[in-house]
Order: C-alpha cells, then structure tokens, then sequence
C-alpha cells in the first residue's frame, strides 16, 4: 500500500467516523425545528413585518407558489443589484456586471448551483459578495431543506391537502440551523487560516520589482455557508483552491466534512419525523454506499494516474494544488459532486478521464449520495417509489410506501421526476454541439471536447456549479443555455416533489399486512441501490461513451 493510498483511507475513514458521530444529534435537532410550533422572538418580528400568518398552513400549491415567487424575486434582485454595482457605494473601481453574466449567475445562485462565468475577484465586490451571493447561499439551500420537508409531510399526514407554511419553514430552517452552524463553521475556517477581512493588501515582490495587490474580504464567513448550503461559489476564481479560501490539508479535510453534514444528516430527521428510524438508516446506508464506492474509485483513478508522462516529476500535473496531492484532491472532487456543491480545491477538467468520468457519473446519479441540503433526501425518496413499484410488479401487488399507496398518479409524477434531469442534459448538450458557436466555447478536441459540454450540462442540470474549466459560458448563448438548464433542473423537481407530497397527504393509512414490502433493512437498501445505479446507466451511458470513456480508451 503506498503512502498515498494510506492517506486517502485514513482522510475517508475520518470523516465517516465524524459524520456518524454528528448524524443523530444535528438529525434529531432538524427535526424539532421543523416539528416545532412555538417561534422566537426574532421570527415573531420578521412574521409581522412581511405580514405572514405563522398559524396558517398551505396547501401544495401555495407552498408551491410561495416557493416560486420567492425564487423569481430573489433572481430580479440579485440581476438588477449586480448591474448597479458600479452605483454602489463601497465597491471601488468595479462597473455593473455584464448583463449576460449578471443573468447567469442570479439564476446560478439563488438555484444552488454557483456556477460562476466570470472571476469573483475581479468582477463583484463586497456588496455583492456578502448582500447578495452569502446570503442566496442560505436561502437556496434552506428552499431546499424545506421541499424535503414537506414531502416527508405528504408522507406522514393522513387525509389532509396541509403541507405546512413556506415562510414559516423557511424562517426557521435558516435561523435555527444554517445561521448558527455557519457561524461556527466560520469560526473554525479562521482559526484554520482562511481570510477574514475588509481590505486588499499591498504586497512587494522583491523578484519582479513590482507592488502587487491581494485581493481580500470576508472569505471565511462566506466560505462556511459555500460548502455548509452545498453551494460552492467561491470567493475567488480558483475557489478552493485558492490559499485564502483553503490554506491547508486540515481545512480542505473539514470544508468536505461541512459539505456532506447536513445531508448526511437528513436521513435520521426523516427517520423521526415517519416514526420509523430504521428508514432513516436505510436511507443513510445506501447513500454511504454511494458515497464510499464513488469515492474510491476517484481515488484510484487521480492515484494510478500518478507518475505517468502528464503527470509532473515527483507528483501531479497541471490543474492539481501541489499543498494537497491526490488524495485531499480525489475526495474533494467526489464528495462535491456527489453532492450540489459543485466546490472544487483542484481543476476537474485535468482529472484523469476515468476520474473525471466518476465526477459526471456522481451529478448523472441526481446527486444523491448524500446529495444537496434537502435536495439529496427528495431525490431518494422519489426513488424509494420507483423501487418500490418495481418491487409491486414483480409480486404482483399495489406498491406501498410507508403506509402509502402508490397509484398511477403517484407513478406519473415520480416517473416525471427521474425524467426531467436527463431530458435537459441530454437535449442542451446535444442542441450545443450541433451549433458551430456554442461548441466552439469548449476549445478542447475530440472526446475531451464533448466532455466538456457534456459536464457543464450535467453541472448546471443537477445544481452542481462545477465545470471542467476548458468551456467559456459567458457569452450570451451558454449563458442562456444554461441558464435554462439550472432553472429547469431545480424547479421542475421542486414541482413535482410537492405535487406528490399533496397527493400523499391526502390518502388514508395502508394497515401493514404479510404482503407489504418492508421499505428497511438489507433487501431493500440493494433494490434502492439497485434501481439507482441502473436508471443512472440506461439515461447516460451512451452519452459516457461518446465523452470520458472514449477518452480512456484512447489514452
């Protein structure tokens, strides 16, 4: 076993004992935040001045609405504050921002993705950093957190069209538990060396006989929420990568740790709030799964590829941060696609192919091993239904899940659902390579150049933000592109999620019989991983092939 292999298994090996440790507290307190009735001080005060009746739950359509507003005010504001930027006070030399840049990065934000076209450092300053990219970055992943919620409702509430109150969820997902965690998380990050401050600072390089300016600002309080809301736009363009944001092997080790918390910890508030803990295992175990294999196999795809001519003398090549090596950069890589944090310490567009392949193999599975904050649960929950109605015909009987019967309209909106993610990277990628001046912003050639494409698409789809960084997408038609296809990818689900919860809720409860299906333990958790694996290969795998293993192959 070489050094390197070491490393990894030991960094793997401790961040799932962290994360064990930490699942059933931060689980068990989701869940009495959003089981909760009495609201504070704070909330109370917020409720009042937006004119919101914190007694008064909604239905699924209203949930939705309030969803889709909120969202649509959140990109208007976001678009129409950056092209002001330039009448902004505080923020120096700094013009509005592009307008097709501006647009692709509102909806990039406030949809969970960051995907980011343009160089943080040197496009938005302060005001637009902290007013408004920090603060999407709680608010998208609490949306997220929410719409989980309300679905595990649809699950447990019996003959009722009440899913619950948006705002009120909203309110409190983000007060009590993103708010507080990032604030400690920020802390540490400083204590740990990343950049807290208000300021540039002049620099003289002795060798060159020049003054350089560093770029710095409050990086570490946005640098915990980037990683904590399953975010991942940086502070600057290397993200991190970049020193001020990611110091040392300590930091990138405890910035995976945050990414992966609050979802890894959702399966346990779904466990309690069903009344079944053994389902929050199950989900927690095949999620684990996903996670462990996935990872490993970067980590011996980035390893092996080590030493090879690509590679530089005594370790990697170009687009890999030399302070980390393979191993910190392999479990980056694999734990923020499998995830939507879309962060990234080294560049994925110099992974290996076969790495590089198991990064768009992670968004292609619907990033839900453990996934995006909220967003990971719903998606193997929708899941969990199309096992289970698998599972119905071969039996031979009306499929249940927790009690619930999973009729034809159940089906349609789940088989939607796997339906939507696939459809939009499919056709966007395709619609771009058959169009001279889309492609051409991926430079790249051959199978690499369809990789890029490919990635980008699968990125901005499944609310990732990474990008294998050969492609330019802030011109007007990727820019847009793209934009439809991280709008598309986050609030159609989120539709659909909430159209299921309401046709849930108002079913009775299925009395458990000899014939039901037990939806815990082993069998079940290999037929969920199952169906997983192979709805993710029937969607994509041509279009695998055509990218990343022709690229293996041929190298």
């Amino acid at each position: 076993m070489t050094f390197t292999t070491l490393s990894f298994l030991l960094q793997a090996g401790a961040l799932l004992v962290a994360l064990a440790a930490v699942h059933k507290p931060l689980g068990l307190y989701l869940a009495r935040v959003v089981e909760g009735t009495r609201s504070s001080r704070a909330e109370r005060l917020l409720y009042r001045l937006t004119g919101v009746d914190a007694g008064t739950e909604q239905t699924w359509p209203v949930y939705l609405r309030g969803v889709l507003a909120f969202s649509a005010v959140s990109i208007l504001l976001v678009f129409a504050l950056q092209r002001l930027q330039g009448v902004i006070p505080g923020t120096g030399p700094l013009t509005g921002v592009d307008p097709w840049v501006a647009m692709n990065t509102a909806i990039s934000f406030v949809t969970n993705t960051n995907w980011q076209t343009y160089a943080p450092e040197a496009t938005v300053g302060i005001f637009v950093q902290m007013g408004l990219l920090a603060v999407q970055n709680f608010l998208s992943a609490a949306v997220g957190i929410v719409v989980a919620v309300a679905l595990i409702r649809g699950l447990v509430r019996v003959r009722t069209d009440r899913l619950g109150n948006f705002w009120v969820d909203l309110t409190r997902v983000t007060y009590r538990v993103l708010l507080p965690l990032a604030f400690v998380s920020a802390v540490l990050l400083v204590l740990g060396g990343v950049v807290q401050n208000f300021w540039s600072t002049d620099v003289a390089n002795q060798a060159m006989g020049v003054n350089q300016t560093i770029p710095g600002g409050p990086v570490a309080s946005q640098e915990a929420i980037k990683v904590l809301g399953t975010n991942g736009g940086g502070y600057f363009n290397a993200n991190s990568a970049h020193p001020f944001e990611n110091p040392n092997a300590a930091v990138s080790l405890f910035q995976v740790f945050l990414l992966l918390l609050i979802p890894s910890a959702l399966p346990y508030t779904f466990g309690r709030l069903v009344g079944d803990r053994r389902q929050g295992f199950t989900v927690a175990a095949v999620m684990g799964t996903l996670w462990l294999a996935s990872t490993l196999l970067t980590g011996w795809a980035v390893s092996s590829a080590q030493g090879t001519a690509t590679a530089a003398a005594g370790g990697l090549g170009e687009g890999f941060e030399q302070r980390f090596g393979p191993a910190p950069s392999a479990l980056y890589a694999a734990s923020t696609t499998l995830t939507s944090t879309g962060a990234v310490n080294a560049a994925h567009d110099s992974l290996p192919p076969l790495a590089g392949g198991m990064t768009m193999i992670n968004m292609m599975l619907g990033e839900v091993a453990p996934g995006g904050t909220g967003s990971g649960l719903y998606g193997l929950l929708i899941l969990s239904i199309i096992a289970v109605f698998i599972a119905g015909l071969m039996v031979g009987r009306t499929p249940e899940y927790l009690g619930k019967k999973i009729g034809p309209t159940e089906m349609k909106l789940a088989a939607l659902y796997i339906l939507v993610t696939p459809t939009l990277v499919l056709a966007l990628a395709g619609v771009t390579v058959l169009l001279p001046d889309a492609v051409a912003n991926a430079p790249a050639t051959g199978p690499h150049q369809f990789s890029e494409v490919l990635y980008a698409f699968t990125s901005g789809a499944n609310n990732n933000g990474s990008a294998f960084g050969g492609i330019t997408s802030s011109g007007p038609l990727l820019s847009t592109l793209l934009g439809l296809a991280m709008l598309l990818g986050r609030f159609l689900p989120i539709v659909l999620v909430l159209a299921l919860a309401g046709s849930l809720a108002r079913q009775g409860k299925i009395p458990v019989s000899a014939g039901t299906l037990p939806t815990h333990g082993p069998l079940f958790a290999v037929l969920l991983l199952g169906v997983t694996v192979i709805l993710t290969a029937l969607s994509y795998f041509p279009a695998l092939a055509l990218g990343p293993l022709a690229e293996g192959l041929i190298r």
